[in-house]
């Protein structure tokens, strides 16, 4: 989702400052040349690296409303990292159950409640359409397994959670299956979890020992928020 900013300078602020605020030229201090603004003019909240609130599956979850971006717990969205890499899934390539417990086995990676789990497939060094046109996804399974692991927050560094929405669509078409479109999604009308999509630079990280801070925008009522992620790692 294209996001657009217009960015207005130090000089035409001046202008701004003088004309419509009063204030006359002879006393503007002679170091300001004025301030530096800026504004969004089009960014939808699922653009950019960004989190899903629950409000965004569906309107009830677990039998009570879904909350919104600005109703989820802060303290959910901090705590020990753990990074599961399915780099070498192949595109359109679903990740299953099994594949998580391999890869946590091979690392002797031990999940536990609390825990926000990074999905490493390295689809962010995608560019134009193919950052929507290819990748992997999770399953319904795979998704369902992290939940019942105790994991309330996790995320993706692809465009989305599932497989490519081009690609459902087609399948579903294909085999007639109503049950194949958004079904990591739809896990979220049974079970409360949040997801992060359009991750960036989960290579850099270790697979374990690093904390994660999920910083949303606190928008009220929005279905998801662009987010700064960051990984907390202590020097050696």
């Amino acid at each position: 989702m294209r996001i657009k900013v217009k960015h207005t300078p130090h000089a035409k602020s001046m202008r701004l400052i003088r004309y419509f605020l009063g204030l006359p030229k002879k006393l503007i201090p002679s170091r300001f040349k004025g301030w530096a603004d800026d504004k969004i003019i089009k960014m939808g909240v699922h653009s950019t690296t960004h989190i899903d609130a629950p409000w965004h599956f569906g309107p009830v979850v677990e039998g009570k409303k879904a909350k919104t971006i600005d109703e989820v717990p802060l303290e959910w969205l901090y705590g020990d990292g753990i990074v599961i890499d399915m780099s070498h899934k192949k595109d359109f390539e679903v990740i299953t159950v099994e594949d998580l417990e391999k890869a946590l086995k091979q690392t002797k990676t031990t999940l536990k409640a609390g825990n926000i789990v990074l999905i490493r497939t390295d689809r962010d060094q995608l560019k134009g359409k193919e950052i929507f046109e290819r990748g992997t996804g999770m399953s319904k399974e795979a998704t369902l397994w992290l939940i019942e692991q105790g994991i309330k927050v996790m995320g993706i560094d692809q465009w989305g959670w599932d497989l490519p929405l081009k690609y459902l669509i087609e399948e579903a078409k294909k085999t007639d299956n109503k049950e194949l479109f958004w079904e990591g999604h739809l896990v979220g009308l049974d079970h409360e979890y949040l997801h992060m999509e359009q991750l960036a630079n989960l290579k850099a990280l270790p697979t374990s020992g690093f904390k994660v801070a999920v910083f949303p925008l606190k928008i009220k009522g929005a279905s998801a928020a662009p987010a700064r992620v960051v990984a907390i790692m202590e020097e050696d």
